[in-house]
């Protein structure tokens, strides 16, 4: 297996609105990450993932882009980001951009011109299609609830969009959108940039047939479509290969078989992807993250040591609990009561980090911030796809109950993650100064969760962290070692081995509340306690949430 440096690093991902306000409006920006730059270094990470920092009309949060080479006003402008790379840089971190090119804003020139008129030269940028009978081409439903297609009266067709009516979905059929895609990629990546995270990548490519036939039913999800691999060749061929950076696709419906097309070691596509299976156990069939249930641990095991497997010597895995688009895993996979909740956030993370893969760490993760639990009404709540679903299933038909859907969105919204990171116990904690109304609520435990109280405890979730990222760089079994689950029908422990060049490291852990007894939680022979959640070890015994962690000598 060649050896890539994407491989061995860590990447911190910064939602910049919700990181650190430093010009007094409320609203993270590029100055606030910059200024902070010191304390992800001491976190031990290497790279930084920003999340969409261009020009938008900010109706999905930046994921709906008017221009792709102009900095958001909320976030400041260009020469703050370019000072921004260049001291990231200098501390030794990479930046990786946040690459959004399935579709665009309704803002953004490109279909500005493309819905003034059937023969404009951009309409071909964007997929539009005749009513079918009076109605929309077909039944595909958009992310965010509702119809996929939107009616346009200026020429009478639909146009496809598969997240918000303003953010209409690219043609990638037509090679001008995809040069100017590759143009876009290689004007940042010749600013210095270290790579790309990039949204819904296997989206791209549509069926050409939308109404429905025998011939052609119409697939319910357009994921992983007919060209996606020849699109994806093509953006490797002439920009991705001429840099030496990192790549990272968000693939919603994938499976490793998939996984091993679009970033397979042979490929010649991307570096890894995002798969979302393991983010489903807690999910219903019928109405998803919004009727959220009881999960398994078995199930949880099962999905991501199948990924650990199958992927091992074909293709690299990333490795993530959290994300802006997930709820915070504490309180998701953990315990997040005021006595767990250290405890169980360290026993995720090592559960996590001791895999093979990429890890990813989600900003407020390493102090082990939770979901929110003082918004009490949909008016709380600023995410679209929240608010959307509020609007479908209760407002309009019903399905679920106000108390219901609130108790959804405390588990499953968004907005979890996006609430503002938790520096100190001041008011505001930190993130905006006193007087100035946040962007979004903060979570209401800032007074007791945040970094200034995680970085004077010594036994804090910040410096388990900061241990794990020093391990890895001290073992390479870590990074490389080939992964083997054991005793995969325990529902309340889960407990994994890695194997590379003669050594072997074993991990345990207790997903419970209660102390058990397991015969594989001693230390095997000739081994050391590299890591732990408590101060000793009792053999084979395992208190709440304890995870240990073994190394050969």
């Amino acid at each position: 297996m060649n050896k890539h440096w994407w491989q061995e690093a860590v990447v911190y991902q910064v939602y910049p609105r919700s990181f650190q306000d430093s010009n007094k409006d409320g609203i993270g920006d590029l100055d606030g990450v910059r200024q902070r730059l010191d304390y992800i270094k001491k976190l031990g990470v290497d790279v930084i993932w920003l999340n969409p920092i261009y020009r938008s009309p900010n109706d999905d949060n930046g994921y709906d882009i008017s221009n792709y080479q102009a900095i958001m006003p909320d976030f400041g402008t260009m020469a703050d980001f370019d000072a921004l790379l260049k001291e990231a840089h200098a501390k030794g971190l990479k930046i990786v951009m946040d690459l959004v090119v399935n579709h665009t804003s309704d803002e953004h020139h490109w279909f500005m011109e493309s819905r003034k008129s059937k023969d404009n030269p951009y309409r071909d940028y964007y997929i539009w299609q005749d009513p079918v009978d009076g109605h929309a081409p077909n039944d595909w439903k958009s992310s965010f609830s509702g119809s996929a297609w939107q009616f346009d009266d200026t020429t009478g067709q639909y146009y496809l969009h598969l997240f918000s009516k303003k953010q209409p979905d690219l043609n990638w059929r037509n090679p001008k959108v995809r040069n100017s895609v590759f143009d876009m990629m290689s004007w940042w990546l010749d600013k210095g940039i270290d790579g790309f995270r990039m949204d819904v990548i296997n989206l791209i490519s549509k069926t050409k047939e939308f109404a429905p036939t025998a011939e052609h039913p119409v697939p319910r999800q357009p994921a992983n479509g007919p060209h996606v691999h020849e699109y994806l060749e093509e953006m490797n061929q002439k920009v991705l290969s001429k840099y030496d950076i990192m790549t990272v696709g968000e693939t919603p419906g994938v499976h490793p078989d998939d996984a091993l097309k679009y970033a397979g070691f042979n490929s010649h596509e991307l570096d890894m992807v995002f798969q979302f299976e393991h983010m489903g156990v807690d999910s219903d069939k019928e109405l998803g993250k919004w009727r959220p249930h009881q999960w398994q641990l078995t199930n949880l095991k099962r999905i991501m040591s199948k990924w650990q497997t199958e992927l091992n010597g074909k293709a690299w895995n990333s490795l993530y609990w959290n994300n802006h688009d997930q709820p915070r895993v504490v309180s998701r996979f953990g315990n997040d009561s005021p006595e767990f909740r250290v405890r169980s956030a360290k026993m995720l993370g090592a559960v996590l980090h001791f895999q093979q893969g990429t890890p990813y760490i989600y900003q407020g993760e390493e102090i082990g911030m939770t979901n929110v639990m003082n918004f009490n009404s949909i008016e709380d709540y600023k995410d679209i796809e929240s608010r959307n679903a509020y609007r479908d299933l209760v407002e309009q038909h019903q399905v679920l109950t106000n108390d219901q859907m609130i108790a959804a969105l405390h588990h499953s919204s968004r907005d979890n993650a996006r609430t503002p990171m938790q520096w100190d116990d001041s008011v505001n904690a930190g993130f905006t100064p006193e007087g100035v109304d946040p962007w979004i609520q903060l979570n209401a435990n800032y007074d007791t969760v945040n970094v200034k109280a995680a970085l004077a405890d010594p036994e804090s979730v910040f410096y388990f962290y900061q241990k794990m990222n020093t391990l890895r760089k001290q073992y390479p079994i870590i990074t490389y070692g080939d992964y083997t689950l054991l005793d995969p029908d325990d529902e309340q422990t889960w407990t994994y081995t890695r194997e590379f060049e003669g050594q072997k490291l074993t991990l345990t852990a207790n997903f419970s509340k209660d102390t058990i007894t397991r015969d594989y939680a001693a230390a095997p022979a000739n081994t050391n306690l590299i890591l732990s959640n408590y101060d000793d070890d009792q053999g084979s015994t395992l208190r709440p949430y304890e995870v240990k962690v073994y190394l050969t000598k």
